[in-house]
C-alpha cells in the first residue's frame, strides 16, 4: 500500500475511497495535487475542521501539494449536507472577512517554505461569479440526473423528514462537482478529500470530470469524529472550540485537549499530532494524565506555538495548586467603578463572558461549582468587593477545569 494511504489509515483518517488501488498506484508513481474545501460561514474554523487540516499536513509530509479551496462562491448558497434547515446567507463583506481570517488560521498549520508542497489557496467565487446560467446547464447540468441527485443523503434525509430544501441548496452538489472540474483543468488536481457527509458531492465531481474530459480523478473521505461521550467533535457544553484565539484563548484550547475522555487520548494523539505512529503505540502503557498533557501540548503548539503550550501547562499547574493566580491564566479586565454597584457573582460571571445563561450560573452555584480565590461561593447573592482582589486580581473558577483571572482596571 502507498505510504500516504497507509499512514492515512493508521491515523484513523480513512472512511471511503473511489478506486483505491488505482489511487495507491498513482501516489507511488508521482506527486499529486489534492484539494479540500472549507466553509466560510464563520470568521473562524473550530476543532471540527481540524481533521481536514491534518490531512493537508499529511499530504505535505508525503511530498504532495495541497490545494485549499475557500468557498467564497458556494458559501453564498449553502451546503445542505448534514443540515436540517436552510442556513443564513451572509453578505459579501462578511464572507470576504471570513475567508481572510480562515486563511490566516490555515497558514499556522501548513508549511509554505517548500515551493513543491506549499499550499495553493483558491476562492471558488473567482470562477462561479461569472457563470452563464444557460451555458452552465447545457455544458455541466446535462451530466446530472434528478433521479441520482435524490439518492444522496444530503437531499434524501431532508426530504424524508419533510424539511424544506431550497432549489438554491439543491444546486450545491453540482457547483461542488464543478469546483473539482475547474481545479482539475486549472491545477491538474486529481484528488478531493472531505468528510464522510461529502461522499455524494465528491463522487459527483469524479464522475463529472470523467464524462467531461475523460480524466481519471479520485475521492477520499474521513469519518465523522465524535468524542467517547457521543458528543460531536468541536462542540462542548461551553460552546465551540474555536481555532482563532480571539474567540478561545490558548489556555482554554490547551484545557480542551487536557480534559478529553481517557478513551479518546490515544486516538487523538494519532489524529491530531505529528508524533510517529510507532511512538504513540509504545505510549499506551504510560500514565493517562501524562498522555493528556502530551496531547494538549502538541495540539496547542501546532496552533499557538511552543511558548503558548508551555505557558498553558504552567498556568494549569498554578491554578490547580491553589497557590497562585497563575500569570498565564486567561484574564478579563473589569473597571473598578463597576464594583461600586453591588456586583454579585452572577454579574461577575456575565461580565467575564465565562457563561451567558443566568439559569446555568445559578445551577453551578447550587452545585458548589463556582469558586472565588479557591473558596466556594455560598449563594447567588454573593457580592464581589475590592477586598477579594489581591494586587488587583482575583481567581474565578467554574467547575474543576475553568479558571479565569479577573483584573481591575
Amino acid at each position: 500500500m502507498n505510504k500516504f494511504l497507509k499512514e492515512f489509515k493508521d491515523r484513523g483518517y480513512f472512511y471511503q475511497c473511489t478506486s483505491e488501488a488505482d489511487l495507491s498506484n498513482l501516489l507511488d508513481k508521482e506527486k499529486i495535487k489534492a484539494y479540500i474545501g472549507f466553509d466560510c460561514t464563520a470568521e473562524s474554523l473550530h476543532v471540527g475542521s481540524l481533521l481536514q487540516i491534518m490531512c493537508l499536513r499529511l499530504l505535505q509530509k508525503n511530498g504532495h501539494r495541497p490545494i485549499v479551496l475557500l468557498g467564497g462562491g458556494t458559501t453564498r448558497i449553502g451546503d445542505p449536507s448534514g443540515k436540517d434547515k436552510t442556513r443564513k446567507i451572509l453578505d459579501e463583506n462578511e464572507i470576504e472577512k471570513n475567508i481572510k481570517n480562515i486563511q490566516n488560521i490555515l497558514k499556522k498549520f501548513l508549511d509554505s517554505d517548500d515551493p513543491n508542497t506549499s499550499p495553493i489557496y483558491v476562492n471558488n467565487y473567482t470562477w462561479l461569479k461569472d457563470l452563464n446560467y444557460i451555458s452552465f446547464l447545457r455544458d455541466i447540468g446535462k451530466h446530472f440526473t434528478i433521479n441520482r441527485m435524490l439518492t444522496f443523503d444530503s437531499v434524501k434525509l431532508r426530504l424524508e423528514r419533510e424539511q424544506s430544501l431550497s432549489y438554491m441548496e439543491f444546486n450545491y452538489m453540482i457547483l461542488q462537482a464543478y469546483d473539482f472540474l475547474e481545479l482539475n483543468k486549472k491545477e491538474n488536481c486529481v484528488l478531493q478529500i472531505g468528510g464522510s457527509d461529502q461522499w455524494g458531492n465528491i463522487v459527483n465531481g469524479v464522475e463529472l470530470i470523467k464524462r467531461y474530459s475523460n480524466n481519471q480523478t479520485y475521492g477520499l473521505t474521513t469519518p465523522l469524529i465524535t468524542l467517547a461521550t457521543g458528543a460531536k467533535m468541536g462542540k462542548t457544553e461551553n460552546g465551540a472550540i474555536w481555532l482563532d484565539e480571539k474567540y478561545l484563548s490558548a489556555y482554554d484550547y490547551w484545557q480542551f485537549w487536557r480534559n478529553v475522555d481517557d478513551r479518546d487520548v490515544i486516538k487523538f494523539l494519532k489524529m491530531f499530532t505529528d508524533i510517529d505512529i510507532s511512538e504513540i503505540n509504545a505510549l499506551e502503557e504510560k500514565n493517562i494524565n501524562e498522555l493528556k498533557i502530551l496531547l494538549a501540548n502538541k495540539a496547542t503548539a501546532m496552533l499557538h506555538g511552543e511558548d503558548a503550550a508551555q505557558n498553558s501547562e504552567q498556568a494549569a499547574k498554578e491554578a490547580f495548586s491553589g497557590n497562585s493566580l497563575g500569570s498565564n491564566l486567561p484574564s478579563v479586565k473589569i473597571e473598578t467603578k463597576q464594583l461600586e454597584n453591588n456586583v454579585n457573582i452572577i454579574d461577575l460571571i456575565i461580565l467575564s463572558k465565562a457563561e451567558n445563561s443566568k439559569s446555568e450560573i445559578r445551577r453551578l452555584i447550587k452545585g458548589k461549582a463556582i469558586k472565588i480565590n479557591d473558596a466556594v461561593v455560598p449563594d447567588e447573592k454573593f457580592i464581589i468587593n475590592q477586598e477579594l482582589f489581591t494586587e488587583n486580581y482575583l481567581k474565578l473558577s467554574i467547575g474543576k477545569k475553568r479558571h479565569i483571572k479577573i483584573e481591575l482596571s
